[in-house]
């Protein structure tokens, strides 16, 4: 098991190309979710320093918090709520350039002013659910979903 992440440098291509990969080696053959999603949380914050990075799990009804990097954060969000419900009853990848302008988006920081979200499957269900704020407008594009994206069908498939 690695045990640090090397910070590549360049464009978002090269970092999650670096990134990915290590967080592999870092999980290894790791099958605890909250140990895995934990330190998925601390890969991604520590290599772009995004405000907020971290996972809410399906627990019945409603997404409860998981493992995190950054400041405190709602602990219970209803299906269709904000984006992490929005996506969570959509089964889909949220991108909001400003979330401001987000229908019912729920303020946990004021600081967070875009938003990527990515619902994670098991058993053809969303499981969890991947949040990342940052405190720039309009952060995160088609190469964040891409790599996100498959880190979350990797992280499925250990699930």
């Amino acid at each position: 098991m690695a045990e640090e992440i090397i910070l590549e440098k360049g464009n978002k291509e090269t970092v999650y190309s670096s990134l990915i990969p290590q967080i592999k080696a870092l999980i290894g053959d790791e099958k605890d979710v909250i140990a895995n999603f934990a330190n998925v949380s601390a890969a991604l914050k520590q290599t772009f320093d995004f405000l907020w990075v971290g996972f809410y799990i399906v627990k019945e009804d409603e997404l409860v918090l998981g493992p995190f990097q950054g400041p405190i954060a709602c602990t219970r969000i209803q299906l269709g709520n904000g984006v992490c419900g929005t996506a969570w009853k959509q089964n889909k990848n949220i991108l909001v350039d400003d979330v401001d302008a987000f229908p019912g988006h729920i303020v946990c920081s004021s600081l967070s002013k875009s938003e990527i979200v990515l619902p994670i499957m098991k058993d053809d269900k969303v499981f969890a659910i991947l949040d990342i704020d940052s405190i720039e407008l309009a952060t995160f594009d088609a190469i964040d979903e891409l790599y996100l994206n498959s880190l979350c069908k990797w992280l499925e498939s250990i699930l």
